[in-house]
Parts: C-alpha cells; structure tokens; sequence
C-alpha cells in the first residue's frame, strides 16, 4: 500500500473518530487550506497552520452533530502518487438549527513526507448554508 493511501485511510478513520487534536496530527506545521467561503458557516474560515486545522474540526465538531456514525461516507478513493482524491456526501445535523443537510463533496489531498500538506475541500455549500440558516 502506498503512504499516500496509508495517511489518507487514517485521516478518514480519524475524521470518523471525531477527535480533532488526532485529526490535526497528520497535518504538516503549515497547510494548503481550501475550503469555498461560506460567510453563513462559522467554521468556513482560511486555515494555515496545523493548530487552525484542529481548531477547524473542533467548530465543526461543536456546530454540527453527526447523523451517521463513521465519518462521511465515502463513494471513491483515487490515489496517484502524493495525490489523493475522496468523493463522497456530507452529512449532519446542524445543532444550531437543528436542520439536517446532505452535501455531496469532492476532496483533494495531498501527502508529503508522510503527513498532510493540502486540503481542498469542494461541497454543495449552498445545502450546508441553508442548513445553517434559521427558519423565518
């Protein structure tokens, strides 16, 4: 197995776990952080740093309550090189609203010397923001 596909199997059975000091630990110091901005979501905000990546999944972790245990399910794993595309659909619960959201997404990593260096993270954000947008 290559140490792209080993880092990546971890970070999703870390995402699944839901800690977000472990999660953040497969991360290099400084990260190439990409997620579209979405001013509705609290926890869409740039990244650089391995710390901000935990403080990330710990708002994330704090904002929405999973409706499906094992992290996000996954539809493919494609890994070429230090590369590695995930595609799947998110869900939850925003605890906020209490609105449930299915969001399909497309997710790029990559790997160097072992840890992560890029996240880059493409999903349906408009579903995501509804979810987080309180009825009238």
């Amino acid at each position: 197995m290559s140490e792209t596909r080993t880092v990546v199997e971890e970070f999703l059975r870390r995402t699944g776990e839901g800690d977000p000091g472990r999660i953040a630990a497969l991360f290099a110091e400084k990260v190439d952080w990409m997620i579209a901005d979405n001013p509705v979501v609290p926890w869409i905000r740039p990244r650089s740093t391995r710390e901000e990546v935990a403080a990330h999944f710990a708002e994330l972790a704090a904002g929405v309550e999973p409706v499906e245990s094992g992290g996000p399910p996954v539809d493919a794993v494609v890994v070429e090189g230090g590369e590695a595309v995930i595609t799947g659909t998110l869900t939850g619960r925003m605890r906020a609203t209490g609105k449930e959201f299915a969001a399909p997404f497309a997710l790029r990593l990559t790997v160097t010397r072992g840890q992560l260096t890029r996240y880059h993270l493409v999903e349906d954000s408009l579903a995501v923001a509804a979810a987080c947008t309180p009825d009238d």
